[in-house]
């Protein structure tokens, strides 16, 4: 935080004090020298890119293989919402950013209340353009946003690190867990176990091209598992039917042509203009305007039939 982070000597000890070293991660995964790469400056500007392009393929395979406790997760912030609760992701650096980027992205794909999934990132959200390293080591960095928050037993908390030695990450999941909440890790490191984790993911991505740097596959990995919990999540609260984004709020003329043409997926004997006029009745709500299509109801009538069937478009016309 603006001092210098390279080391710092005892209290009295002089010129000829011991310096006080960093912990050695070198026993973690992603720090490891990468095989392929241990040329790389010496590659060609298309081989670069070539071998980066083959690399990433690990992290689809990683995410894949850590299918079944994402599921967990996701199932747990399922129910998390379903009282009431929220979703929360915190990280530092890149593991911060793409937790904020999926948090902000729900809202306008299942149209979620922005409150629903929230990210946060060591250093507040001016880290999201401008790094700050000195943050991640504040252990009890996070304690003012869970207290904004008010972070309780009905949330469920992930913390990202894709090393897994964050101690703003470690912290989070301590303080998390002191509140009460259903707490999960997401980390690219399989010696990484902390306490105060109820649900433990660890994607299995391996060295990075660039050693150390995380924001390549560990960052792609992190991204495909974090986009995983969030669609699994809204779909299980009944935000789709099928693979289609019915519960969208037609608000500008991108989603209101995307509203007419799933529309016209349910009901493709209507015109254009017959659906957009339903869309209209509907107060631009597509789920709304479907179940008052299928049940000649009133907008009235469409709502309260969705709400006595959880907000499932598929319970509601069957």
């Amino acid at each position: 935080m603006g001092t210098d982070r390279v080391g710092t000597r005892g209290e009295g000890d002089g010129a000829r004090g011991a310096v006080t070293l960093p912990p050695d991660r070198s026993h973690v995964a992603t720090e490891q020298r990468h095989e392929d790469s241990v040329a790389l400056d010496a590659m060609s500007t298309v081989e670069i890119v070539q071998l980066l392009a083959r690399d990433q393929r690990r992290a689809v395979d990683a995410v894949e293989m850590a299918s079944v406790e994402i599921a967990r997760f996701a199932e747990a912030a399922a129910q998390a919402l379903s009282v009431g609760g929220r979703l929360v992701y915190a990280g530092a650096g890149t593991s911060g950013r793409l937790g904020v980027l999926d948090a902000s992205e729900c809202p306008p794909t299942f149209r979620s209340d922005p409150s629903q999934v929230v990210g946060l990132i060591a250093g507040g959200d001016g880290s999201l353009r401008r790094s700050s390293e000195g943050r991640e080591d504040e252990e009890q960095g996070i304690e003012q946003e869970f207290e904004r928050l008010a972070l309780d037993a009905r949330d469920c908390f992930l913390g990202i690190a894709a090393g897994g030695t964050t101690p703003y990450v470690l912290g989070a999941l301590r303080l998390a867990k002191k509140r009460g909440a259903t707490t999960g890790f997401l980390t690219c490191a399989p010696h990484a176990d902390p306490p105060h984790c109820d649900h433990r993911i660890v994607l299995l991505t391996g060295a990075e091209i660039l050693t150390g740097s995380t924001r390549l596959k560990a960052g792609t990995a992190t991204k495909v598992a974090l986009n995983a919990i969030t669609t699994a999540l809204f779909v299980r609260r009944g935000k789709t039917y099928g693979n289609l984004m019915v519960d969208l709020a037609a608000t500008n003329d991108k989603l209101v042509d995307r509203a007419l043409r799933i529309y016209r997926a349910f009901f493709p004997d209507d015109t254009r203009e017959a659906a957009h006029a339903q869309l209209v009745a509907a107060g631009g709500m597509l789920k709304v305007a479907l179940v008052m299509r299928a049940r000649s109801a009133s907008r009235a009538e469409a709502e309260r039939t969705l709400e006595a069937c959880g907000g499932s478009l598929r319970s509601a016309i069957g």
